[in-house]
């Protein structure tokens, strides 16, 4: 699917099996539950959202102004034929890399069924076709090797490790050619 004539304010983008939607504040509670997965923490970080209110002052201040700025962010990931909630994926500016981000993640009991891949493959499309990015890149950690099979079958190269700033774990980054 050819995503150049779709207008940038379109928001909402289907996939086979997925919709990938622009998170709103209406997903505070689906963010609070995702962030606070102990997969999540482990190999994302912890986020710091306690409570629903939380969330909802994280997708507030750190989503919603990206998607003004930007015109892209992060994307809630719903399953077309149950309309369930499964995760999120986007592509983040993120402070230390020269390079925007792509990252994905999905609640557990919905992993090993290629969704991951379905909205990382669409929302990395929306990043190069739509908005005419010319590089991607992709961080994750040394142990995540789920998500470097992932990163890699994306077309992305592992480049060298990165720390990123207020943080002391060494990354592993990814990069498109």
């Amino acid at each position: 699917m050819s995503l150049k004539n779709l207008p940038k304010e379109n928001n909402v983008y289907e996939t086979e099996r997925l919709i990938i939607q622009r998170i709103s504040v209406d997903d505070s509670k689906f963010i609070f539950d995702l962030y606070n997965r102990p997969k999540f923490i482990q190999y994302i970080g912890n986020r710091g959202i306690n409570t629903v209110a939380d969330a909802e002052k994280y997708i507030k201040n750190r989503f919603l102004p990206q998607f003004d700025k930007s015109g892209f962010g992060n994307y809630l990931v719903v399953t077309k034929d149950k309309g369930e909630k499964i995760g999120a994926v986007g592509i983040f500016e993120r402070e230390g890399l020269d390079v925007v981000d792509i990252g994905f993640s999905l609640l557990e009991e919905f992993e090993g069924k290629g969704y991951a891949y379905e909205a990382a493959l669409q929302v990395k499309s929306i990043g190069m076709d739509l908005f005419g990015l010319k590089k991607i890149s992709a961080i994750t950690t040394k142990d995540n090797y789920s998500s470097q099979k992932l990163i890699e079958k994306l077309g992305l190269q592992f480049r060298n490790y990165v720390t990123l700033p207020d943080d002391n774990e060494e990354l592993m980054y990814y990069e498109t050619e």
